[in-house]
């Protein structure tokens, strides 16, 4: 078992995603699990569609887009950290994108077959809120992009 210094310092590879959307993923540090009527409550209308029912905000229409402060971008659902502000990159896709998560078992992959399409789905490891999808062709060195929605996730800026 990695302790959290050495999670940290890994660098998932496109083959490591494709690894956990087969084969499993690795544990979460803990579990959030909520009903739906829960999940109704604490969420906005356009939060739970996207993070509980597997939505998709429209392209550039997020708040976190074009956001550029320091901090940790964490679940909107579960406050669990998903990625850092440093690893966030101009992609133009019309979603904030990132190149790792903040740590390896911060993020659970599942294969998405969804629209006639084959893709990796990218959820919150901790309470499987859908935040989005992992492509191949982000910037090196990982050359991962994780495109995620703004509603999906939550900025806890650096003071």
């Amino acid at each position: 078992m990695l302790n959290k210094k050495e999670r940290t310092i890994k660098m998932l590879t496109w083959k490591d995603v494709i690894d956990y959307s087969v084969n499993g993923n690795p544990a979460p540090d803990k579990r959030v699990e909520k009903s739906d009527a829960e999940w109704q409550t604490i969420l906005t209308p356009e939060q739970y569609r996207i993070t509980r029912q597997k939505g998709t905000e429209r392209p550039h229409s997020g708040a976190l887009c074009k956001a550029h402060d320091a901090g940790k971008y964490n679940c909107v659902c579960c406050h669990a950290p998903l990625f850092d502000s440093t690893i966030k990159f101009e992609s133009n896709s019309g979603w904030p994108s990132f190149t790792q998560p903040i740590q390896p078992n911060a993020i659970k992959y599942e294969k998405d077959t969804s629209f006639g399409m084959v893709r990796v789905e990218v959820m919150c490891n901790t309470c499987d809120a859908h935040l989005g999808h992992v492509f191949p062709d982000g910037p090196e060195p990982s050359g991962l992009r994780y495109c995620v929605n703004s509603e999906s996730i939550i900025l806890e800026k650096e003071v």
